[in-house]
């Protein structure tokens, strides 16, 4: 078992990431309150946690002050929402200590409700940004601000599992996702016809129709300013990431969102981030302005379902060709497919 040193009145930052392929992790200390700082990049409010839930992809950073008496405490993480509950555990030891603290991982574990996913969503209502913290005063997020920007459009994004030529895919929307024969980013940018069809994804589920397999890609435009909606039907806990931008998680609930679930966003301190959990059953709702153009990757951060579909490309377009929204292929660009006859700028 691993051993962290400490001193006894310091405080140490902690920085926990779910670099997993699937599940949800419980992270705790024995004995020690654990203040959240940062969440991917984002400051949040300094509110003290005993455990946190920590999904697939997801960072977290905490400051634990050493204030114990002076021996060994465990550190413990362990999987939620799964039947087979895994565990491990490494120790905190106190410089000063003399003498080890015996306990079994399992008789540290933190007592939690008995519904485990009231639970979380309730922890992860409470995780929201620090407005006072790194940005101008007295309005610390200037002229703006994501809950008074009018939204450009709202898209309804679904996933589903279904047997494709009897072989296990996934899909978002109907639509499982298969690779070109040429990345898409070089495709679209050296205007290589024939490799994805813009718009093959809808902004919306279309039930009863089946799953097809297709190279997904959706069409926006640059400046526009996006309501998601992670819908989620499955009976697991899903992850998302979108490449290349943060967004504000605005709202999550269990059931199905309809547009009254709006009344319950949180339009003033909601955390940005680039990856969000899905609880089963349930929804997420995120805002993201559309401000970097590109072919962007978006994902289900459960890898089998990724690779298996679960994701889509979107483009952001913009008529303006400019150094200041996308730079130059690079000159080192690996050029393949389609593409390998082609030159990146001198």
């Amino acid at each position: 078992m691993s051993s962290i040193t400490v001193h006894k009145g310091k405080t140490y930052r902690f920085r926990i990431s779910n670099v997993g392929l699937q599940h949800t992790l419980n992270f705790r200390i024995q004995g020690h309150q654990m203040k959240l700082v940062e969440v991917e990049g984002t400051h949040t409010v300094q509110s003290m946690y005993t455990s946190l839930d920590i999904h697939v992809g997801q960072s977290y950073s905490v400051l634990v002050t050493m204030d114990q008496p002076d021996q060994d405490y465990d550190i413990v993480v362990s999987t939620k929402f799964v039947a087979k509950k895994l565990l491990v555990s490494s120790t905190i030891h106190y410089s000063n200590s003399r003498h080890s603290h015996s306990s079994s991982a399992n008789s540290v574990h933190v007592q939690q409700p008995a519904d485990e996913l009231d639970w979380s969503i309730k922890q992860a209502r409470s995780i929201r940004t620090n407005l006072t913290a790194s940005g101008p005063r007295p309005n610390p997020q200037g002229s703006y601000h994501y809950g008074r920007i009018k939204i450009s459009r709202t898209l309804i994004l679904e996933s589903s599992a279904a047997l494709v030529k009897r072989k296990q895919r996934y899909a978002i929307n109907g639509v499982s996702f298969v690779p070109g024969d040429t990345p898409l980013k070089l495709a679209d940018y050296f205007k290589i016809k024939g490799v994805f069809k813009m718009g093959s994804i809808p902004d919306k589920p279309r039930r009863g129709r089946g799953m097809r397999m297709e190279t997904s890609v959706m069409g926006a435009h640059h400046r526009d300013f996006l309501e998601i909606i992670f819908q989620n039907r499955e009976k697991i806990v899903q992850s998302y990431h979108l490449d290349g931008y943060s967004f504000w998680v605005v709202g999550t609930d269990r059931g199905t969102w309809s547009k009254a679930s709006r009344r319950e966003y949180n339009l003033r301190d909601a955390i940005s981030r680039s990856t969000t959990q899905v609880y089963p059953e349930s929804w997420t709702a995120v805002y993201v302005a559309l401000d970097n153009v590109g072919m962007w990757n978006l994902r289900s951060e459960y890898w089998a379902r990724q690779y298996l579909g679960q994701q889509f490309y979107l483009r952001v377009y913009s008529p303006t060709h400019s150094l200041r929204d996308e730079y130059l292929l690079p000159k080192n660009a690996l050029l393949c497919g389609r593409a390998s006859n082609k030159h990146t700028t001198p």
